[in-house]
């Protein structure tokens, strides 16, 4: 069976699956109870090809609107624009339409109209320093002209929605119209109501199948729209009543001034201010994959698109539906996740079972007519047909269509969608919020964790603490103070410190509304800055000393940030900063300890060289500083030279390692799962941390990425399984090293990521983990699950989780196969033997609601235990359905099978059965003796390898609740719905005999469990 699903329907891939493969698994699912149903929690294809139509006319729109704009400059004069009274009574002066053409459509045109942006910017009574106004009615107002930052969404489906969705099953439907004739023909022939029983039985059946159905399907959808709002929030950084704020991307309005950097998502529409070396992504929304300069001669910002480089201060203009991205969001919206692999898969497997009981059902149909036929015959009544006789070819109809019910396992893909909506409402809980379905089960099959080591292994609460100025050596800390530290230190090198610390940040020292100082940026500007203020440095006087002319922000490939400034008495300066070694490289000069800029001797460069070693053995971050006199002759337009500078200083930043993070490093060792570090830092840092998290041993490779990137791909393939620390990686030595453990070892590697560069190899990776406090939106948007808490020990709960899903779907399967093959063999062979089945449509269809809906409720919601890390990972390779559950299966169905065979042929005897009502006893007792076998095969269930089946069962309510609700209902059907369900009450010890006989099938899966057949 796996190399058949394989071949057919293992082409869906847990990510980046080609629509063709997606369109082509649909075809094969050729027998489908229920479409609605089946395919609610797939991908809707054909809004995906809406939206893509969308994104190309956006892409021919923004190109044209270019070039439009742009001929259309000289025809300025004579246009004029007139303000709604409704917007001018609301004291502002351009309305909403006015500004959704500016933007949207590139028009610089209406741009010089209006006066430029500071013009627009009164217009809409903001200030480019200070912002809006935050008081409620200036709130408000701004709120009613221009709306609010809101998408519209899909309505939540109401219950009886699914309701309907639960009775459009094609087979219940057939039921329902079984159910209709006999109501009919059974009331004409015995009157009312003895005559309805049999089809008012089948109806309440069938509601009660629907009613169930629909309160489990509509449970999850609610979780979906929980988990969909969860992804959906995003916070920024506006200025408002001139304070630096954060906000929920829902409360932006137009007039606000947004403050963004490299890696955000561009929240609204709107303008450039201020800001340098902006590169915008706009591939979400025209599909161009080129990135776009803004700046002032190209100032349009428009939301959903991404920063790619650079950092700036936007107006706000346009938000909510009145943007592009509002209009493209909603059938993007609709166009659903990807199908998981086992989703896909679990459909296969109901497909092929569909085909087998479809045949069982149509054979047992034409045998039991051909009794029937045969009997009438006998008889010599052959001409003469009663009302008898229709009823009776109407109960083996509906007997057959019940078997294709219980047949075709339509709980078994949606059993899939239940565990894993249950995981992911319960991973939010464990601060891990899961983006797509299929990165949950993928996730369990983890052999590989290549991990960051910057706030995920370590705190992300960084301080400087050491620091090597005009070759000296000092210890910083707040107790000692500026005065102990500067002692020694010439003036004019902590003057150049500071000018550096303060003008080379993307961080902002900046007052709150408590007009107290907040320092904003992130972990390691945050820190530095701290820093300067330390050494008695003023952030605001700096910046006003001298003016930023170009700024190179930080990014991870090349390892250092550059700032021009243009100074007071004339000319030029540049300042440096990043990994130590590199900026190093580019120094000539140095400041000695007179204040002096001598040139870089081998002495010094030995000296600079053991003091970064120094500060790495003791696991801190180095940073070097450097500066560079520029003279007059420096554009804006050229970029940043990296040659010929002075050498500063540099600070040794204390980033202590994560409480747990060595027990999860562990854990995952005795899982079977190898945990690499890849880091930016110098490679003495990486190692001493990884000692400490327990990652790098004695058998493992500290590397480079420079070194890496030399190796041949015979070397890759002989040193790749050694290296447990990669240091001074680009995000292309990240991208490299995954791709080569995906494909050369076949592994299956989740991946941690933050940055903007991070996402080609979050992408890559089969589980990108994005961090949810340090980690960009770009990171987060290519990532399959997004760690709250930044924490590496989130990414083990993740893997445990994964596992969980992963096992309890297989429990769950095999408990479905077990009834499905022994309901089908006990029909079919007793049809064919006897010319009778022993279990009714009736009895059936609840049969099927104890294995389905109830059944994937009891097994598919199983909390993870320890013990799952205690076992080796799936891998790629591993097979879904494996040798352990077909034993299983098959040692169950044939105890199952020849019990109720047993009673069948011999019950009447033990049980002394020779009255008119003995054949409806017998059908009882095995009906009874079936479903207790069902509810004990559930409890065996529990663990597939393990006789212990007990452990922990009480925590687990909903398994309680569902099999103690199993048992009270099959009471009430044996006892008080007899006429309903073709039943009668039983005597206590038929109760016993029964009970007993479905406990027996406990010890002997215990003793089937001891079998061994290897886990393949």
């Amino acid at each position: 069976m796996e190399s058949y699903l394989n071949e057919n329907f293992g082409e869906v891939k847990p990510k980046n699956s080609s629509e063709e493969a997606l369109e082509r698994w649909r075809k094969l699912c050729c027998i489908v109870k229920n479409r609605k149903r089946r395919f609610r929690f797939t991908a809707n294809l054909s809004k995906r090809f809406e939206a893509r139509a969308i994104q190309r006319s956006n892409q021919e729109k923004f190109r044209i609107a270019i070039l439009v704009s742009q001929a259309a400059l000289q025809f300025i004069q004579g246009i004029t624009y007139t303000v709604p009274e409704d917007v001018k009574a609301a004291g502002f002066q351009i309305c909403a339409d006015e500004l959704g053409s500016l933007v949207e459509g590139h028009n610089v045109k209406k741009l010089k109209v209006h006066g430029g942006v500071e013009s627009l910017a009164e217009k809409l009574s903001t200030s480019i320093t200070n912002g809006i106004s935050t008081s409620k009615y200036s709130l408000n107002k701004r709120k009613e002209i221009y709306g609010i930052n809101k998408f519209t969404e899909s309505q939540v489906r109401g219950f009886w929605v699914f309701v309907w969705e639960a009775f459009q099953d094609t087979t219940l439907m057939i039921l329902a119209v079984c159910a209709f004739v006999s109501l009919i023909v059974g009331i004409t022939m015995e009157g009312w109501p003895k005559g309805g029983h049999d089809g008012l039985g089948i109806v309440a059946s069938i509601l009660l199948v629907v009613f169930v159905t629909a309160t489990s399907d509509y449970k999850q959808s609610l979780q979906f729209k929980d988990l969909d709002r969860e992804k959906k929030k995003i916070i920024i950084q506006v200025t408002r009543n001139g304070y630096r704020q954060k906000i929920s991307i829902y409360d932006l309005l137009p007039g606000d001034i947004v403050h963004l950097t490299v890696g955000d998502q561009v929240p609204a529409d709107g303008l450039f201010v201020s800001g340098f070396s902006m590169l915008i992504n706009e591939s979400s929304l025209s599909g161009e994959s080129e990135p776009v300069n803004v700046n002032a001669e190209n100032p349009f910002l428009l939301s959903g698109t991404k920063v790619q480089d650079g950092s700036c201060k936007m107006l706000v203009t346009t938000v909510g539906m009145k943007t592009q991205w509002g209009k493209l969001i909603a059938t993007l919206s609709e166009g659903g996740d990807d199908e998981t692999p086992l989703q896909v898969k679990l459909n296969g497997v109901a497909t092929i079972i569909g085909k087998i009981g479809l045949f069982f059902s149509v054979v047992t149909f034409a045998v039991l007519v051909q009794g029937l036929f045969s009997r009438k015959l006998q008889e010599g009544s052959h001409w003469n047909w009663s009302g008898n006789d229709t009823l009776e070819i109407l109960e083996y109809f509906a007997m057959a269509v019940t078997i294709v019910v219980v047949a075709v396992p339509e709980g078994l893909p949606l059993a899939v969608t239940l565990s894993l909506a249950f995981a992911m409402k319960k991973m939010m809980s464990d601060k891990a919020l899961v983006r797509h379905l299929a990165s949950c089960e993928t996730m369990g099959s983890a052999t590989n964790i290549c991990s960051d080591k910057t706030g995920t292994l370590t705190t992300n609460h960084m301080t400087v603490v050491k620091a090597c100025i005009c070759g000296k050596i000092k210890e910083v800390s707040s107790s000692t103070g500026s005065s102990s530290f500067c002692s020694g230190i010439p003036d004019s090198a902590i003057k150049l410190l500071l000018q550096s610390i303060f003008n080379n940040t993307g961080g902002d020292v900046v007052k709150n509304e408590d007009d107290k100082f907040e320092i904003l940026g992130t972990p390691t500007e945050t820190s530095l800055l701290e820093f300067g203020l330390l050494l008695g440095g003023d952030f605001q006087a700096q910046r006003q000393a001298s003016k930023i002319v170009k700024v190179e922000p930080f990014n991870s490939v090349k390892k250092r940030m550059g700032v021009v400034l243009e100074l007071p008495g004339g000319g030029f300066r540049v300042h440096c900063k990043g990994a130590s070694e590199i900026i190093l490289a580019a120094c000539d000069k140095v400041i000695d300890s007179n204040g002096e800029v001598v040139p870089l001797d081998e002495a010094s460069i030995n000296h600079l060289k053991d003091t970064i070693e120094l500060f790495a053995n003791e696991t801190l971050r180095t940073l070097c500083f450097a500066y560079k006199e520029m003279g007059s002759d420096f554009s804006a337009e050229n970029p940043i030279p990296f040659e010929g500078y002075t050498c500063i200083g540099i600070v040794g930043i204390k980033d202590p390692v994560r409480a747990g993070v060595k027990e999860s490093v562990a854990i995952c060792r005795s899982a079977g799962i190898t945990v690499r570090m890849v880091t930016g830092d110098n490679i003495n840092t990486a190692k001493a941390i990884a000692r400490e998290c327990g990652i790098l041993t004695d058998k493992g490779v500290a590397i480079e990425g420079p070194e890496f990137r030399l190796k041949s791909e015979e070397e890759l393939q002989e040193l790749i399984p050694q290296i447990q620390v990669m240091a001074r990686s680009s995000p292309l030595d990240k991208h490299a090293l995954v791709k080569h453990l995906r494909t050369a070892f076949e592994e299956v590697v989740a991946v941690t990521g933050d940055g903007t560069n991070d996402a080609p190899a979050l992408h890559e990776a089969d589980i990108g983990l994005a961090m949810g406090i340090a980690g960009t939106e770009v990171a987060k948007d290519s990532a399959d699950v997004i760690i709250l808490d930044d924490n590496f020990s989130t990414s083990v709960t993740v893997v445990k989780w994964g596992r969980s899903v992963y096992i309890n779907i297989q429990k769950f399967v095999q408990f479905q196969l077990t009834v499905n093959i022994v309901a089908l063999i006990v029909n079919f062979s007793s049809a064919c033997l006897t010319g009778k089945a022993p279990l009714t449509a009736v009895q059936l269809l609840w049969v099927n609601m104890i294995m389905d809906t109830l059944g994937a409720l009891a097994l598919a919601t199983e909390p993870p235990n320890d013990d799952l890390m205690k076992r080796p990972p799936v891998g790629r390779k591993g097979n879904f359905i494996n040798n352990v559950m077909w034993r299983n299966i098959l040692g169950q169905s044939f105890y199952q099978f020849t019990i109720i065979w047993y009673l069948q042929s011999a019950g009447k005897a033990i049980f002394h059965l020779d009255g008119f009502d003995s054949d409806l006893i017998l059908n009882t007792l095995i009906f009874n003796s079936f479903v207790f076998c069902q509810v004990f095969n559930e409890v065996s269930s529990r663990d597939m390898e393990k006789i212990n089946v007990f452990k922990g069962i009480l925590n687990n309510y909903v398994f309680v609740a569902v099999l103690a609700c199993t048992v009270l209902f099959q009471i009430i059907i044996i006892e008080f719905l007899g006429a309903f369900a073709n039943t009668c009450p039983l005597t206590f010890q038929q109760w016993f005999v029964s009970v007993s006989l479905g406990f027996l099938g406990m010890p002997i899966a215990a003793a089937i469990k001891t079998i061994p057949v290897g886990s393949k």
